[in-house]
């Protein structure tokens, strides 16, 4: 429950805490920051550090938390990390297991959250300079896509990078490179644009994660390092057990957006 003293981004993990907020957090709580979510038993803990430093592209690095805590006061003092995100994905021996809106019963002593950040951090500002994010306007969770692009080795942990794609044209292209290169801890500027097959994408009809979104003749597709990239190296690498956020189902933190901008 809410009330007039709740900041927009308490308010959107309150509905993902109560089970209310099913849907994909892009456009929800402008001006905050939102994180994509690792959490690992701690024997696995120092290896994936040493990968997101090695990767701060696609694993641009927060905050960590101590093993067993659900609260992280980096990201916000009321925190919850195993309910305050709308949907979790649960990894067994590198395969998707289920998906929860809860993982309260799941969490152990020695599991180590890692909040990486996000691009939906950066699209406020793109909507507020004037640059509409198609999938925002479509209602859509935004399209991910597997890649060729390899990842730095480290840790035991390796792979080949997600990214996300915002189709614009070419002027609105250019304003959204200048925008999000001031955003690195949202994964800052674009790894890519134009044609998809340079980087192994053979249709953006298809996303593996998310949902395809109109792309007219006149636009050409731009591609961000993606927080989902850790999620496909989890499952590569066979960790026993992990927790993830959902693809597109983020955590809001009470970090204001100006705070990882470079002004």
């Amino acid at each position: 429950m809410t009330n007039s003293n709740t900041s927009p981004a308490q308010a959107v993990r309150l509905r993902a805490r109560d089970g209310s907020l099913i849907s994909p957090t892009a456009g929800l709580a402008n001006g905050f920051v939102q994180v994509n979510l690792v959490i690992l038993p701690e024997a696995q803990a120092n290896g994936f550090l040493r990968f997101c430093q090695a990767n701060p592209k696609p694993c641009p690095l927060i905050a960590v938390s101590e093993p067993g805590q659900r609260g992280c006061d980096i990201l916000a003092d009321d925190l919850d990390i195993a309910r305050d995100v709308p949907s979790y994905c649960v990894y067994r021996d590198g395969q998707l297991s289920e998906t929860l809106p809860d993982v309260s019963g799941l969490w152990r002593d020695d599991l180590v959250t890692f909040a990486l950040g996000c691009s939906f951090s950066f699209e406020h500002a793109l909507v507020q300079n004037g640059v509409a994010v198609r999938h925002i306007d479509e209602g859509r969770n935004v399209p991910m896509f597997k890649t060729s692009i390899p990842l730095q080795t480290a840790g035991g942990f390796a792979g080949r990078m997600v990214v996300s794609m915002r189709p614009f044209r070419a002027a609105q292209a250019i304003r959204a490179i200048q925008i999000t290169t001031r955003y690195p801890q949202a994964h800052g500027a674009p790894v890519h644009l134009g044609d998809p097959a340079l980087i192994g994408i053979s249709d953006l009809a298809h996303p593996d994660y998310g949902d395809a979104v109109s792309v007219h003749t006149d636009e050409i597709p731009v591609f961000w390092a993606c927080g989902v990239t850790p999620q496909q190296v989890l499952m590569d690498a066979g960790v026993p057990f992990a927790i993830t956020h959902n693809p597109g189902y983020m955590l809001v933190t009470d970090i204001p957006e100006s705070h990882v901008a470079l002004l």
